[in-house]
């Protein structure tokens, strides 16, 4: 995929198969990776050093925006993907 401007950024939602509608437009975005290891250290801790739990670990991705909607027809049916629990690409 070729570089975007951020400008350019458009959020969309799937609308059949393999057809997408525009509904918003983002003047703003964010995302965040974060991996993190699992502290296991107890009272116990040999010399009170800290003791990590091999092989595992906790990860994240965050990721938001801030813009505007196309129409209230787009506002609506993003609120109710959402508040009907909804899956869509």
């Amino acid at each position: 995929m070729a570089a975007q401007r951020g400008k350019d950024i458009l959020l969309k939602i799937a609308h059949g198969t393999d057809q997408f509608e525009t509904c918003a437009g983002l003047r703003t975005k964010r995302i965040a990776f974060n991996a993190e290891t699992v502290d296991v250290t107890d009272a116990d801790a040999a010399g009170r050093w800290r003791q990590l739990l091999a092989g595992s670990g906790v990860q994240r991705a965050s990721i938001s925006g801030s813009g505007i909607f196309k129409d209230a027809t787009s506002d609506a049916l993003i609120r109710s993907v959402f508040f009907d629990g909804e899956i869509r690409n």
